[in-house]
């Protein structure tokens, strides 16, 4: 099955989410009721024409990189700017919205951020 790729733009009062190339749109006060909500909704659409249900490893999930900031407050740009090799007013630009990200760009502060991750989830704490 074909990946569906969903926005996720944050609002005042949580979440919203819409598929790129199908009708199914949804809310969420945090982003774990919003996967919820997605998979619902793709559910029912699924259902409504006749497709195969559908799991969350079916679909795509994307924040651009002002809403991941403001979503993931406990990561600091100025550091991850630093881990990935990039110039931190360039990274507050993109985090700020004043400046769009190339494709490459992304890609690395992506790798960085998943970088991250995997060392703080093989990390123990004594």
């Amino acid at each position: 099955m074909k990946k569906i790729n969903l926005i996720v733009e944050k609002t005042s009062t949580g979440f919203s989410a819409y598929a790129e190339d199908l009708p199914v749109f949804t809310t969420g006060k945090s982003m774990t009721e919003l996967k919820s909500n997605i998979l619902e909704a793709t559910n029912l659409y699924q259902e409504e024409v006749g497709g195969d249900a559908i799991s969350l490893n079916d679909i795509n999930i994307t924040l651009d990189l002002p809403q991941f900031f403001d979503y993931f407050k406990v990561i600091n740009a100025k550091a991850l700017s630093e881990r990935v090799g990039m110039n931190q007013s360039l990274l507050a630009q993109y985090v700020g919205g004043q400046k769009k990200p190339s494709v490459k760009q992304v890609e690395k502060i992506l790798l960085g951020i998943r970088e991250l991750g995997k060392e703080l989830t093989e990390l123990q704490i004594g």
